[in-house]
């Protein structure tokens, strides 16, 4: 049944024409203060970071950490035209299995600022010192780092225009230096650098891009500015979960249909959230914990659970899935030999690797994840788990591989994620069907399996991607040549069937 549509804005939360199963913010959202600048407003810190910031402030607590959020690439001005358009409220959509999902209006964002409009702005706002905590998603490859030799990547063109125009930088790394310039010379505390990107120790990473910015720039910025960050500037390592899938048109409709929510840009989610966070901060922070959050003095098990195990899967998943022809997570999870495959990769070649974490059941762990995939209702597609493999695989499937070379361990299994994403990056599936390659590197990976003969070493032998192990172990080049193989004259389903003893 469609519920009459009511335009999401501060008059219509305030008149309250917001149907009554739609929960809205306990607070004036007028009468909250910005603490937090957020660089990359997506879906996922819509469902994560400002879900968690705005139920504190539901109940009285932190309305002096609300976000402004802020854009620094050009395809950022729609996403704050359309939170603009509707007061900078938007609504978190759960999608679930069971009834007790919800649907949430979030007022815990001000405004949005888009850095092409005016560098300055963007670097008043972060020297600001009620701006006490800087945040992050700019994705695992906006960090800059190369992941085979550790080293910033300073050759990159908008690094080295940060290097040469450090009053109208582009990259977070420029904002970050002339902001935290700024602070110092006015002697106000800095504020902390907090990454909720989906990478092992986020927080050092960010520290180590930071600072190698900071001593490339010399005295660009400021004399002595990059000795002043490392010993005052804090970076938090955090554990971040909440699978986000992209918002479409039709997310929009469902929204609307059911709910009676005209919402330009709504974020969809599951139920599930999560996030664990290291309680280092430089000048305070909201009391997440009282919503949640879990703080601890170590991220390191945590982190290593959820990216060799979540995003580990995940990538096992997609590539597969896609190539049969599946675009949904869960069309992969109602396949039973994806099951099985994804249950044996989690319990023989991950869980032998993983430490103990401190309050956690790895196996309901892992059924959770289970359940989760097969989530029919948040409809999650494989093209975003599919997106950026370049970055994703040096972090999320490789130090599982090394270890597994390492150890001596069967290799088959994880030979097939590479395998399967060889095979995907031709872009024709088993159907027949083309489609697009989501990377940024599309077209250099492209190259690398235009032809079959030498592909292994082509591919193999990119040593940001896949390191010097890889390549160099006979037993892993056989395995995913074989794996390679049988996709190839098999197809899927009789490679899993192979593989699971089942042929």
């Amino acid at each position: 049944m469609t519920t009459a549509a009511v335009k999401l804005s501060l008059d219509t939360l305030e008149d309250g024409d917001l149907p009554p199963q739609v929960k809205l913010p306990a607070y004036q959202t007028g009468l909250t203060n910005e603490g937090i600048v957020h660089i990359g407003v997506g879906g996922f810190h819509r469902a994560h970071q400002a879900f968690y910031t705005d139920a504190l402030m539901n109940q009285g607590k932190a309305l002096d950490w609300a976000i402004c959020g802020a854009g620094l690439r050009g395809e950022d001005r729609k996403a704050r035209d359309d939170l603009a358009g509707q007061d900078f409220l938007f609504t978190l959509f759960e999608l679930g299995d069971n009834p007790d999902t919800e649907v949430r209006v979030i007022g815990s964002m001000k405004q949005m600022l888009l850095a092409e409009d005016s560098p300055e702005a963007l670097i008043a706002k972060l020297a600001e010192p009620n701006i006490r905590i800087a945040s992050l998603t700019i994705t695992e490859g906006g960090y800059c780092i190369d992941d085979s030799t550790g080293q910033f990547m300073a050759h990159l063109p908008l690094i080295q225009h940060d290097l040469a125009h450090p009053e109208a930088p582009k990259t977070v790394f420029g904002f970050f230096c002339a902001a935290l310039q700024r602070r110092r010379q006015a002697g106000h505390k800095p504020f902390t650098v907090m990454s909720c990107d989906n990478l092992p120790h986020n927080g050092q990473v960010a520290r180590k891009a930071l600072l190698a910015f900071a001593e490339l720039a010399g005295d660009a910025y400021g004399a002595g500015l990059g000795e002043w960050i490392a010993a005052n500037v804090s970076f938090p390592n955090a554990m971040v979960d909440r699978i986000t899938p992209m918002t479409s048109a039709a997310h929009r409709q469902q929204l609307l249909e059911q709910h009676g929510v005209d919402d330009n840009w709504p974020v969809v989610c599951e139920p599930f959230v999560q996030w664990v966070l290291e309680d280092k901060f430089a000048d305070g922070r909201p009391a997440w914990e009282d919503v949640g959050v879990q703080f601890t003095d170590d991220v390191t098990p945590y982190e290593e659970m959820k990216i060799k195990l979540l995003n580990g899967s995940h990538l096992a998943l997609t590539y597969l899935g896609f190539l049969k022809g599946y675009r949904f997570v869960h069309d992969t999870m109602n396949d039973p030999l994806f099951v099985e495959y994804i249950e044996t990769y989690m319990d023989r070649d991950v869980t032998p690797q993983l430490a103990p974490v401190p309050g956690i059941d790895l196996t309901a762990y892992k059924a959770k994840l289970i359940e989760r995939f097969s989530n029919q209702a948040i409809a999650d597609q494989l093209e975003r788990v599919c997106s950026d493999g370049s970055s994703k695989f040096p972090k999320f499937t490789v130090p599982t591989i090394n270890t597994l070379i390492n150890s001596g361990g069967e290799l088959d299994r994880a030979a097939l994620v590479v395998a399967a994403w060889a095979l995907y990056l031709k872009g024709v599936d088993e159907t027949g069907a083309t489609y697009r390659i989501p990377d940024p590197r599309a077209a250099f990976c492209q190259q690398l399996v235009a032809s079959d003969t030498g592909l292994t070493a082509r591919l193999l032998g990119v040593e940001e991607i896949f390191g010097q192990s890889l390549p160099n172990s006979p037993a892993f080049v056989a395995a995913f040549e074989r794996q390679l193989q049988n996709l190839r004259t098999l197809g899927v389903t009789n490679t899993l069937k192979a593989l699971l003893g089942k042929a």
